[in-house]
């Protein structure tokens, strides 16, 4: 039998920790261009994320020749003398392939794609990466995705939670931030967030940081005119509060958006921008702690 003072003292504990403000994001580091002349170009480039051992960036371009399609991703390789030239990776078709992320083993890349063989839209996939070659991808299925549009996939550290964005029916409007749970099976069936972090604007381009709890994800009132800035939350939290990320993070004036951990170093965060010294949306990192 459970006292009554234990089990208010519990409840207490419970409600303050649903409702505690989230951890804030305090950049701690200057803001650098990644690889520029060979990641961030001319072009528009868009979600670095890197790979655990550090020697694997990953990113898509919507505009840069040379791929098979109008989206493509990209691949660089890092040996000793730095950053090799950039190549499409060979699973890219005439499609849209974009948004990938590495898994926190290095083991899996997930990513978005239109093509042949989906369930409608944009859908979720991922292929295997034994650190030098592809496997063959392989769609998320059913309980992931949708015949609406799935964005920016994204494993958290601890294997057992997928998220992405999608504007399927059942949202609070627009994109929102949904998490499939993963089981022995497999992927659950998604769920929206319900904690305050969707809106009626556009939430995507989501990521868990180095607490495998508080999500940076970007949100813009729509997409034909409203600027995107980058916000932070608490995932695990029963009503959470999104704060705007602080410049330089985010600009006054230009869109900023596509967040990823960096896997080689979990307090660094990737974002794609455009800002000087770049030239047009450019890849960046920036060094931040959690209060």
């Amino acid at each position: 039998m459970i006292r009554p003072a234990l089990l208010a003292a519990a409840l207490l504990a419970g409600l303050t920790s649903a409702t505690q403000a989230p951890a804030r994001f305090v950049p701690i580091t200057r803001v650098e261009l990644f690889a520029p002349g060979l990641a961030s170009t001319a072009h528009s480039e868009i979600r670095l994320t890197l790979s655990p051992d550090g020697l694997t960036a990953l990113w898509f371009s919507r505009d840069r020749p040379g791929g098979d399609g109008d989206y493509d991703l990209w691949i660089a390789r890092r040996t000793a003398a730095g950053w090799g030239a950039a190549e499409p990776v060979p699973f890219n078709t005439p499609g849209r392939d974009f948004d990938p992320a590495f898994s926190a083993d290095g083991r899996t890349v997930f990513f978005c794609s239109d093509r042949p063989g989906g369930l409608g839209g944009d859908d979720l996939y991922r292929v295997s990466f034994d650190g030098r070659d592809f496997g063959a991808p392989e769609n998320l299925g059913p309980t992931v995705n949708s015949s609406s549009d799935e964005f920016a996939p994204m494993l958290a550290r601890d294997g057992r939670r997928l998220l992405f964005s999608s504007d399927r029916p059942g949202g609070a409007g627009g994109h929102d931030l949904y998490v499939a749970a993963r089981g022995p099976g497999g992927f659950q069936p998604a769920r929206a967030l319900r904690n305050g972090l969707n809106t009626s604007a556009q939430e995507f381009d989501a990521t868990f940081l180095s607490d495998d709890r508080t999500i940076v994800f970007a949100r813009a009132a729509d997409f034909a005119t409203a600027r995107v800035d980058l916000y932070a939350g608490d995932g695990d939290a029963a009503h959470a509060e999104a704060l705007r990320l602080p410049e330089p993070v985010n600009h006054a004036e230009q869109d900023t958006y596509g967040a990823m951990i960096d896997w080689s170093a979990p307090d660094r965060l990737l974002f794609s921008a455009r800002r000087r010294p770049g030239q047009g949306m450019d890849l960046y990192s920036v060094g931040y702690r959690l209060d």
